[in-house]
């Protein structure tokens, strides 16, 4: 009588850098288990990043927004699975209840004082103990072991297609390359001023010989514009992008530099050399991974941690200076030889 191919369901709806951080989790359940299928559970925006995944057998959008016939049908589909384990890598009461919902045979996730929302522990069958590694993908993986899974080593298997938009913007700048400069993120205290990326793109032309490429996204083009208006010409606005276009834009960019938001950690997933500007977030727990990359922080002396909008008429990120990014850009690039 053959075994049966062990199935596995990850949870971890968003956000887009979240995402990214729970990816190297399914490596390993991969590695561990070549043969098995694994699923993962995503918000419908981010299903394409999952495409990009080697090893994923299927990327599953659910919107508990959306209507409830549309909810049942996904947890029909899930319970028909028969999942041997759900493990819930964002810690909400939402995800813990659909991963519950899913009728795996075991139910996993993190022990209370790791859990953003308390209530999600009365979801959970086991709560193993991550350790203390701050950072989240350590601790995504280190849930792995209660599956058996040995080897945690941080990895991307992601296969990046060429677009169309990377491929204009390849040819645009040439052999000599860009730098990626993204001004926008979600909160507004975790943006550096745009005239101050303006003149960092500045310094970057005349220190490091090349010019920047701004991104940005929805009801960002604003910002990236003003970027650009200062920057004396040393930087251009990107044409809009999705995902995946950010995704072939980054794989060649020669640096990247942006605060604590989704391309900063798309950046880092393909290798990308990263300066990253951190204000109300801890790097450790979701700044760059690789010890190669540096991490200019301002978060010691900030007093709205993890809350969208600072409490003071200063974001702390802003008494991060243009000198001290030009010189953390000019040592990654040159530390990338």
């Amino acid at each position: 009588m053959t075994e049966r191919t062990p199935k596995f369901l990850l949870v971890r709806l968003g956000s887009l850098g979240d995402v990214i951080h729970a990816i190297p989790s399914a490596a390993a359940l991969r590695a561990r288990y070549p043969d098995a299928q694994i699923d993962w559970l995503v918000d419908p925006r981010y299903t394409s990043v999952l495409q990009l995944v080697d090893g994923l057998n299927d990327a599953i959008p659910v919107d508990p927004r959306k209507s409830v016939v549309a909810l049942l049908g996904t947890i029909g589909r899930l319970r028909g699975a028969k999942y041997d384990a759900a493990v819930d890598l964002q810690g909400l009461l939402k995800s813990a209840v659909l991963a519950r919902l899913a009728g795996a045979r075991r139910v996993i996730g993190f022990p209370r004082e790791h859990l953003r929302e308390p209530a999600a522990r009365f979801c959970y069958g086991e709560t193993p103990d991550p350790g203390r590694d701050p950072h989240v993908i350590r601790k995504n993986l280190a849930l792995m072991r209660a599956l058996g899974v040995e080897d945690l080593r941080v990895a991307f298997p992601l296969k990046l297609p060429r677009t169309v938009t990377g491929d204009t913007v390849a040819a645009r700048f040439g052999s000599e390359g860009y730098a990626l400069i993204n001004p926008g993120a979600a909160w507004p205290n975790k943006r550096w001023p745009p005239q101050r990326f303006g003149a960092l793109a500045v310094e970057i032309f005349e220190r490091i010989g090349v010019r920047s490429l701004v991104l940005w996204g929805p009801g960002e083009e604003d910002i990236a514009s003003l970027v650009v208006g200062a920057s004396g010409g040393a930087a251009e606005l990107c044409p809009p992008t999705n995902i995946v276009d950010i995704f072939a834009i980054a794989r060649r960019a020669k640096l990247m530099v942006s605060g604590d938001t989704g391309p900063l950690h798309i950046a880092g997933a393909v290798g990308t050399p990263v300066v990253a500007l951190f204000g109300p977030t801890y790097a450790e727990r979701n700044g760059p991974w690789s010890s190669d990359d540096i991490t200019i922080s301002r978060a010691a002396r900030c007093v709205c941690h993890y809350e969208r909008k600072c409490r003071l008429l200063q974001p702390c990120i802003d008494d991060i200076g243009v000198d001290e990014v030009v010189s953390a850009a000019e040592y990654r690039v040159a530390a990338r030889g």
